[in-house]
């Protein structure tokens, strides 16, 4: 997300220094941006960097309470922030969410939309969810201004966990037979990153307190994913469709698979920021599905995608898969 955040506010007149573990650059940036290396883990690093402090910061990489009390010891030299949260964080009536899918009847059930005033799971140190939900609890808080993006789930070039790699992979290994749980069904909001970028960019010239939903202006399918990419590679699949979840082992999940959907109300953003989507899902994704490609080229997606595998383990369980199809006929 911060590289075409970096992008949209430079060419939106803004002096940008963009600070990153490696202190590198991309090339669609303006030739002004300075570019600097910056660990905000290290001790009294991220304070060297703002100096004499910015009119904004842009926080992408904010992470429980300790990240956001760093910004707000700083906050006498920021003049407002837009910080990086997730829909993550949004619990449902019952309080199940993020954390509690893997139970029996764990699955959040969400409204459709979902509104920022939707409850969120408690605050802690112990999960990504709740880590996030912290970081929003001490920023709000604070007298620092500080607009943070509930991010649903981001795509785009760069992503290091890209759900889409998990029907690219299957198309460039030729199989012809898709398997998806809950019918297909599964609707996961996406965010592309130029939507997050352009919310950055908007939220930077209307600076306040507030939490915001990020979203694309759809919520596609699953299914429609799937038959997208498929359109895009030239391909054909058949897709088989399983009424409930896996009916053995990992068989029809995918990093879209969700039992109910989580769909985000954009409402608040338009109205606040003035947000429009620059972009929208299917409009995007063969810039997306042409970079996966080539990063797939000569390597094995585990090291293409290590983070990824990390998280998410072994995603093509083919094996697993052509047995139970077998059991079908």
């Amino acid at each position: 997300m911060g590289r075409p955040a970096v992008r949209a506010l430079a060419l939106d007149g803004w002096d940008v220094r963009a600070a990153s573990r490696g202190g590198g650059r991309d090339d669609s940036w303006p030739e002004d941006v300075r570019a600097v290396r910056v660990d905000r883990d290290e001790e009294g690093a991220l304070s060297a960097a703002l100096g004499d402090g910015c009119d904004m910061l842009v926080d992408m990489v904010a992470f429980g309470r300790d990240h956001a009390r760093q910004l707000i010891t700083l906050a006498d030299r920021i003049g407002s922030a837009v910080v990086i949260s997730s829909g993550a964080v949004y619990a449902d009536d019952r309080g199940r969410g993020f954390d509690t899918q893997d139970v029996p009847d764990g699955f959040p059930r969400y409204p459709v939309p979902i509104l920022e005033s939707q409850p969120t799971v408690a605050p802690e140190d112990t999960t990504y969810s709740t880590r996030k939900a912290a970081l929003e609890q001490e920023l709000l808080a604070s007298r620092l201004p500080t607009t943070l993006l509930r991010a649903g789930a981001v795509h785009g070039p760069h992503c290091r966990t890209p759900r889409e790699l998990f029907f690219v992979k299957r198309a460039l290994d030729g199989r012809k037979v898709r398997v998806l749980a809950f019918g297909g069904k599964s609707r996961f909001h996406p965010v592309h990153v130029s939507n997050v970028a352009e919310m950055i960019r908007l939220a930077a010239l209307r600076p306040g307190s507030r939490v915001l939903n990020s979203g694309d202006p759809t919520a596609p399918s699953v299914a429609g994913i799937a038959a997208a990419i498929d359109r895009i590679m030239g391909l054909e699949t058949e897709t088989v469709l399983v009424d409930g979840p896996a009916p053995v082992g990992d068989v029809g999940m995918s990093p879209w698979a969700i039992e109910h959907p989580m769909v985000f109300d954009m409402s608040a953003a338009e109205r606040e920021l003035g947000y429009r989507a620059v972009t929208g899902y299917e409009e995007s994704l063969p810039a997306t599905v042409d970079w996966l490609v080539e990063e797939l080229r000569g390597r094995e997606w585990t090291d293409a995608f290590a983070k990824m595998a990390q998280r998410d383990g072994d995603l093509f369980k083919y094996a697993e898969e052509d047995a139970w199809l077998a059991q079908r006929k």
